[in-house]
């Protein structure tokens, strides 16, 4: 920043022709406001002010460099001047990462309330079920459910969803109804690609015992809509959230396996962005928006 304070004392002293009231506007010594011109005058191997007792004049060179000064020192401000708009507004573009099934029927009726209140902001919205790196592939938020793990991203909590085993009228009409986790060896289980304990289920009884039991079945998929379809046409029996299930427990298609048993873990909902001592309008008003919105119990 040197030098950028050599070309704001020189534009001052330009401006007030004195040094002493140059160096009283700036808040520096006059001796100090001396030495930045000349240091300036020694790196250009110009003369750019003519200096008498009496007064200051701009030389030729001088005048022409004062020119380019100001143009500097004015596009600076202005640049300043947008940064800080930029920080106060969302603007630009917002790219998030968000999961397939739960940003179709959740994020993405938020995100439309949202862009109808910052209309300069377009947001790319990318939809799929794969862990991304949000920093090398370029995103601005992900939102992603589950148990975090040790990051260096920044998270907030949006809501909390609890997994379900679940299974249609039909299927245990044909099948019957497993009775304890155990029995799901038996029976043909929904798989889901991205579940972190793999092909184990885990499950908690009324005292808190885990127990854990591995599943096999017809189906395999890398998307949670797909295995709910299927559990809901009598496939097999399915572990889902509760946002994919609740309504259609309520209405019948599914009914509630395992009545008196939990999974072990509530599941966390997550937005989450990398670290930045300067975080962006954008950023930071939609993920306030995240969390204001979902703050609401919403299935």
């Amino acid at each position: 920043m040197g030098k950028l304070d050599e070309l704001e004392t020189f534009v001052k002293v330009v401006e007030v022709e004195s040094f002493s009231e140059a160096a009283r506007q700036l808040g520096i010594s006059k001796s100090y406001v001396s030495k930045h011109i000349s240091r300036l005058e020694d790196r250009l191997g110009a003369r750019l002010l003519n200096r008498t007792t009496r007064q200051l004049t701009l030389t030729d060179v001088g005048a022409r460099f004062y020119e380019r000064c100001v143009s500097i020192i004015e596009q600076l401000e202005e640049a300043q001047i947008e940064v800080a708009d930029l920080q106060s507004a969302a603007r630009g573009t917002l790219r998030v990462s968000v999961p397939m099934s739960f940003g179709i029927r959740h994020l993405a009726p938020a995100v439309a309330q949202f862009m109808r209140q910052h209309s300069e902001l377009t947001v790319e919205m990318m939809f799929s079920d794969r862990p991304v790196n949000i920093v090398d592939e370029g995103f601005d938020v992900a939102v992603r459910i589950g148990v975090l793990k040790d990051s260096s991203l920044h998270a907030r909590k949006l809501a909390t969803t609890r997994s379900v085993t679940v299974a249609s009228p039909d299927y245990v009409e044909r099948r019957g109804a497993p009775r304890h986790p155990s029995e799901l060896k038996e029976h043909a289980c929904l798989r889901y690609t991205y579940l972190s304990s793999g092909t184990m289920w885990r499950y908690l009884d009324a005292q808190g015992q885990e127990f854990s039991v591995k599943i096999d079945g017809p189906m395999l998929t890398n998307n949670g809509d797909a295995n709910f379809e299927a559990a809901c046409a009598g496939v097999g029996v399915a572990t889902l959230p509760d946002f994919f299930v609740n309504e259609a427990l309520e209405d019948g298609r599914l009914v509630r396996l395992f009545e008196d048993w939990s999974h072990p873990l509530d599941l966390g909902i997550w937005a989450l962005y990398p670290h930045n001592r300067h975080l962006s309008a954008k950023v930071r008003l939609f993920v306030d928006f995240l969390v204001e919105t979902f703050s609401v119990p919403r299935w």
